[in-house]
């Protein structure tokens, strides 16, 4: 059988799995989504990776002192809420721009499997829908236990946790200087101009 090199090979209507992904052989890093292959992601502009950066060496410092570990695209993050951890069995795998995980038990050698402690998504041009409805939806019901956006050209960042309940609510929305609290990570708050300062 021919190696899928390309997306024009696969069913638009199939459902895969992670073990159809695994034998993908593209160019660009693509996601799946419940089973639906989405569209390869765009490169990272260089403000994306900016603040990307920024964010990193701050929450990198922070965890010298932490087990947790923090990790970036491209780094598989298999989500495995209502079916099993089989390669053949899981149906979502994202790459998120930033995530943390705090369990050691959820790493293997090819990323996370199940919710990391905490995800960063940066708006790209084109993506808006796809980190605030597809990702927002996907990592509540998953349980990822919080989940920030950030807002590139606003200088914003939307922060939410899960409640009670297991639905995400606002813990802070920080458009300007001023400490940016992290409640998976007590005793780390990012300062909003460390990010956002002299930005491109």
């Amino acid at each position: 059988m021919a190696p899928i090199t390309s997306l024009s090979q696969l069913d638009p209507n199939g459902v895969y799995t992670y073990a159809d992904y695994l034998t993908w052989r593209f160019d660009e890093f693509v996601e799946l989504i419940k089973g639906k292959v989405l569209r390869p992601m765009a490169g990272a502009s260089r403000r994306h990776q900016q603040l990307s950066r920024r964010l990193e060496y701050v929450i990198e410092g922070h965890l010298r002192r932490s087990p947790c570990e923090m990790y970036h695209a491209p780094f598989d993050v298999r989500l495995t809420r209502n079916v099993g951890a089989g390669d053949a069995q899981v149906q979502t795998v994202v790459q998120p721009d930033i995530l943390v995980v705090c369990d050691p038990a959820k790493l293997d050698e090819r990323g996370c499997v199940g919710a990391p402690d905490w995800i960063i998504e940066i708006v790209s041009p084109g993506n808006l829908k796809h980190d605030t409805k597809t990702k927002f939806d996907l990592y509540e019901e998953n349980g990822v236990r919080e989940y920030w956006v950030v807002f590139p050209g606003e200088q914003t960042v939307l922060a939410y946790v899960l409640d009670a309940h297991g639905r995400y609510e606002v813990a802070g929305e920080y458009a300007a200087p001023g400490p940016m609290p992290v409640t998976v990570l007590p005793g780390l708050a990012v300062e909003w101009s460390e990010v956002f300062d002299a930005a491109v």
